[in-house]
């Protein structure tokens, strides 16, 4: 089924889904459609050696980072969602299986162990505990439902995209793309 865009750009979306699920992957190449800046969230929220920033900082930079007009933003923090959905114009849920998001968490792992990715703050080199694992094989049952039950709610309101594996994702991408799309190519 093609996604069904507004008449008005899109410029402010957010791009959440499980670990591994490919927010900043995918939100790069939308952020390279529609030429708009990619906000990835886990730059902003971790600190050098793996150190989340304190619960009462986080709102603030939050609030500061969604102040900007136009944003792709990828990441979970559901300690935010609700500030940062109230500010997008696009949500999208990345609903992939808990094996491919195994799969492309551990991939990852080899493919930057011992280096920071692009996309999370320097001095935090790539990683897998078993916190992270419990906290991916949990997902589906615990974060899952809840984001679904809030993006359910604005539907009205909002435009809002579940994209439930790659080839929903790369439709969505190339239908974006020839909507609003600047040069036709990602």
């Amino acid at each position: 089924m093609q996604p069904v865009f507004p008449d008005s750009p899109l410029r402010r979306i957010l791009i959440l889904g499980p670990s591994g699920s490919g927010k900043s992957t995918v939100g790069k190449r939308i952020g390279k459609i529609l030429g708009i800046p990619i906000v990835h969230l886990d730059m902003h929220y971790w600190k050098p050696n793996w150190v989340e920033t304190p619960k009462d900082e986080w709102p603030g930079k939050v609030k500061d980072l969604i102040a900007s007009k136009i944003w792709v933003m990828d990441g979970n923090y559901t300690s935010t969602l609700q500030m940062r959905a109230k500010a997008a114009d696009t949500l999208i849920f990345l609903d992939m299986t808990r094996g491919l998001s195994y799969f492309r968490v551990v991939s990852r792992y080899l493919r930057n162990r011992g280096k920071t990715r692009p996309d999370v703050t320097e001095g935090c080199p790539e990683k897998i505990d078993m916190d992270f694992i419990r906290w991916i094989w949990d997902y589906p049952r615990t974060k899952k439902p809840v984001i679904l039950r809030f993006l359910e709610k604005l539907k009205s309101s909002k435009n809002v995209y579940i994209l439930n594996n790659q080839n929903e994702i790369e439709a969505f991408l190339k239908a974006l793309r020839i909507r609003y799309g600047r040069d036709g190519r990602i």
